[in-house]
């Protein structure tokens, strides 16, 4: 309105000296320029007053008798009622283009918005962040003082309670998410409940295939039949949305109940397996030994005996083992690193260790090896698992072979790679992998069970790394690192001693 009047002032002031050159008609079209002005910046009422200030412009300084309202001839009549009813319609189509334009505006926002809606469909975003991105998009969209995201809460009785999971704009005060509670016997209601003043509580359920999954509320004015419709098509995007991410949410929870129920019947099987033997063979020699009485050569009872030994050994690293996974898989595993000779963690490890056919272990230890920053026990583990494993798979007469090489680790501290080998069938690349994986029987002669899946977890326990290739002269060969100890020059530590470079290990089969 201002710039209408000020253009019309500036404008006449800038034309008056010349108007006796002027003519009536070209008085008039100059003054069209102000009062376009004036309707784009104001709208439709400062383009009326600008048609009445331009009017009383006209017919006092531009139609003679100047400075007066007299208009005199006919034609200045015509021209005067001309010049309105041109700026009347300038007014009105400059008005009409402008809402046509912000129309076009909002449709173009609404497009946007619809297509990251849209986005969230074929996304894998979980619910919370999902909601959080839709009432986000419905604040930007209609700007309420709040607007807010309700879920199931999936309470006894009903199944009507429902909790906020995202909001936007201004906290909700208790007052309000009372208000939201459902009306008993619906979900929600699609009409706007009034609060008192000129701001609603709008209330939209979101449903997805005639299935309630929650609703959307927000508190603004009121709202125009378009702005509905496009609340109610953000609200059924989002109800699509939601109901695909739980879904999906379920679906990732039966697999996860698979998997369990998967692992829980190779255990019970593995476990099935690996007890029979042990239990059977001492089953065989206590029944002998009550049966037989003085049949049995001292020599024979005490081989008995020793087996029953043995097989109970087996059974208590079995239980070790199932003991040692329940912890991975519970997350209750701590490490208590220590600063250990590389020579320790061996011996520890061939003193809990039992090979079928009580094969050899020959260990080939530099005797300059640094000492690792490791647990010493669950090391120790680790390579007894290694050694039982390779002893199975190991050619008769041919020994297990224990070394250790220091690796520079590249700025990330050097590192002890420790090695066991045998010469049996290998392990074929492509199993490499799985190798490592509880009750996984691979084509690399059926390796399998706890052991190595133990020896694994231990290792990355560690951040530290276990892998199986190729062995010179054919075989497999089990590396895992160790993070070499930093000492201080003047630190006491004894030199990690040799070990032996052959230790015969007895007893039978009994890791897993």
């Amino acid at each position: 309105m201002v710039v209408a009047v000020v253009g019309i002032a500036a404008v006449s002031a800038v034309m008056v000296p010349a108007r006796h050159d002027l003519s009536v008609a070209t008085s008039a079209l100059v003054l069209v320029v102000p009062v376009v002005a004036g309707v784009a910046v104001g709208g439709l009422p400062a383009g009326l007053v600008a048609v009445g200030t331009g009017f009383l412009a006209y017919d006092l300084l531009f139609i003679p008798p100047y400075d007066t309202l007299s208009v005199g001839r006919a034609q200045n009549w015509v021209a005067l009622a001309v010049y309105v009813v041109v700026m009347l319609v300038v007014a009105r189509v400059v008005v009409f283009l402008q809402r046509a334009r912000a129309d076009a505006r909002r449709q173009a926002d609404a497009t946007r918005r619809l297509y990251v809606l849209s986005d969230l469909l074929i996304g894998e975003k979980p619910a919370g962040e999902l909601l959080a991105q839709v009432v986000g998009t419905v604040q930007e969209a209609f700007g309420p003082r709040w607007v807010t995201a309700l879920l199931p809460t999936g309470a006894p009785g009903g199944g009507e309670a429902l909790a906020v999971a995202a909001t936007a704009g201004q906290p909700l005060t208790d007052d309000e998410l009372a208000a939201l509670a459902p009306v008993p016997g619906r979900t929600a209601s699609v009409r706007p409940e009034g609060t008192g003043g000129h701001e609603s509580v709008v209330r939209v359920a979101l449903t997805a295939r005639g299935r309630p999954v929650g609703m959307l509320a927000m508190a603004s004015g009121p709202l125009r039949p378009d702005e509905w419709e496009l609340l109610q098509t953000y609200a059924n995007h989002a109800a699509l949305a939601l109901e695909r991410s739980q879904l999906r949410e379920q679906a990732v929870r039966a697999e996860l109940l698979e998997e369990v129920d998967r692992l829980r019947d190779a255990m019970m099987g593995a476990v099935s397996h690996d007890l029979r033997t042990p239990l059977a063979s001492v089953k065989t020699a206590v029944t002998t030994l009550q049966r037989s009485g003085a049949d049995l050569t001292p020599a024979d009872r005490r081989e008995l005996l020793d087996l029953i030994e043995e097989q109970s050994d087996t059974l208590d690293r079995l239980v070790d083992n199932l003991l040692d996974m329940t912890r991975i898989q519970s997350g209750t595993l701590e490490l208590r690193r220590d600063i250990t000779p590389v020579a320790d963690v061996v011996d520890g490890a061939l003193r809990t260790s039992a090979v079928p056919n009580g094969p050899a272990v020959r260990v080939d230890l530099p005797a300059d090896l640094p000492p690792v920053d490791v647990d010493q026990l669950l090391m120790e583990r680790v390579l007894a698992n290694l050694v039982e494993n390779a002893a199975r798979y190991s050619p008769e007469g041919q020994p297990v072979e224990i070394t250790a090489t220091v690796v520079d680790g590249d700025g990330d501290g050097d590192r002890v790679d420790l090695a066991v080998v045998d010469h049996g069938p290998g392990v074929p690349a492509a199993d490499r992998e799985r190798v490592f994986q509880m009750f996984n029987r691979v084509s690399g002669g059926g390796r399998a069970g706890l052991g190595l899946a133990i020896a694994k977890a231990f290792v990355e326990a560690h951040g530290e790394a276990v892998r199986v290739d190729d062995a010179p002269g054919g075989g497999a060969r089990f590396v895992f690192t160790m993070p070499v100890a930093a000492l201080p020059a003047e630190d006491g530590l004894a030199e990690p001693r040799p070990a032996e470079p052959s230790v015969p290990l007895a007893g039978r089969a009994g890791g897993i």
